[in-house]
């Protein structure tokens, strides 16, 4: 019996149920219909289940049984880390209702326990209590786990989320460039890991407060192999309506490529420039550094078999010769507070793949070697 037809048969068996009899207990149900109720939370809400079961087995607490109309199932989700990304996606499907754990640091934990989890944003400002747990309580599998770390230290936070994986686990990774999914899939497996792709400006505050910085707010994930699956559609029911653009892609290793050459491209010119890129187009010359740079990229991603489109080559060129524009990279705002930089997985994976490929590509080098100077600095000092 495949995915989707195991999770169809047990929702129109509860409802059978509760068609029958509007005041049954979830135990009656448990053992009338003979199956196992998920994990996940049960809530009444009146409304019948969706065949979208995202997960079987386990049995609710003996807390939560008691008299309901409807069950509602939830997609138990667990985001690695509540940074400026995984907090703010998770934050937002936490307020709309999802069912979303945070796995962090005992500081970050501490911090978040006292405060909140704290978003200032122009969609409005929001401050939750979210579910936390540490690397070493997770004493089972959830059905999602949303990956959203810096690449570097991607290794130690796979040995932290490992335990949440089960054989039905989706791993829906944000992060930048493609290396880590050649990490993720060697431990996990191919069929695990979906592609993913997140469109979003924010940062952590001197207070542990997520900031966003522009109004773009978009989470786009897919399949790898580009199908659309029972368990994607489930996904994307469950991030759907939960206040930021979510989109199913069967495209997502291209949209994954696109973002990477965005990233390295506008990184690279920011970085090496020290500038936003209204500062770097003021300047003689400016604009068309930036120009090459993008070309640079671009040829690389070409001759790796992902040529990007023209829409994206001309919408990302307007965006990196716009006068007066405060755009910036994420790399080149972490470099500008003195943190670790992703340059080995944002510069130095594509130029390597560029050299393979026989292409020469001086500035995104000359960028590289710049911010290996730069993170070798900051090891001296640690």
């Amino acid at each position: 019996m495949d995915y989707a037809t195991r999770r169809e048969e047990k929702a129109a068996a509860i409802n059978l149920l509760l068609d029958e009899r509007s005041d049954i207990t979830a135990k009656e149900i448990d053992t009338g219909a003979g199956v196992t109720f998920p994990t996940a939370p049960l809530r009444s809400t009146g409304q019948r289940l969706s065949p979208n079961w995202p997960r079987a087995g386990g049995r609710p607490s003996p807390g939560r049984w008691g008299r309901i109309r409807r069950l509602d199932i939830s997609m138990r989700i667990l985001v690695v880390g509540a940074g400026a990304v995984g907090g703010y996606f998770g934050a937002r499907l936490a307020q709309a209702g999802r069912d979303v754990t945070f796995l962090v640091r005992a500081s970050r934990a501490e911090q978040l326990r006292r405060d909140g989890l704290s978003i200032i944003s122009p969609y409005g400002n929001v401050v939750l209590t979210p579910k936390l747990i540490l690397a070493g309580e997770i004493d089972g599998p959830f059905d999602l786990v949303l990956l959203s770390v810096k690449a570097y230290v991607l290794e130690a936070a796979i040995d932290g989320f490992a335990p949440a994986v089960g054989p039905e686990t989706m791993i829906l990774p944000v992060l930048n460039g493609m290396r880590h999914i050649e990490l993720l899939t060697q431990r996990f497996g191919e069929g695990a890991v979906l592609g993913g792709v997140c469109l979003v400006a924010t940062e952590i505050d001197g207070d542990g407060r997520i900031v966003q910085l522009s109004e773009i707010q978009q989470l786009v994930y897919g399949e790898r192999n580009g199908k659309v699956t029972p368990r994607l559609q489930s996904l994307d029911a469950t991030l759907q309506g939960a206040g930021f653009d979510a989109h199913l892609s069967t495209e997502i290793t291209q949209a994954m490529w696109e973002k990477w050459v965005m990233l390295a491209s506008l990184g690279t010119v920011t970085c090496l420039m020290r500038g936003a890129i209204g500062e770097v187009v003021a300047i003689p010359g400016g604009a068309a550094l930036s120009l090459e740079a993008l070309d640079e990229c671009g040829v690389v991603a070409a001759a790796c078999g992902h040529k990007t489109s023209e829409a994206f080559q001309s919408r990302q060129a307007a965006a990196m010769t716009t006068p007066g524009s405060p755009l910036t990279s994420s790399m080149y705002r972490d470099l500008r507070k003195g943190a670790p930089v992703e340059v080995d997985h944002i510069l130095g994976d594509l130029l390597q793949r560029g050299v393979g490929e026989g292409i020469a590509t001086p500035l995104l080098n000359a960028a590289f070697i710049n911010l290996r100077i730069y993170q070798a600095g900051l090891s001296k000092r640690a």
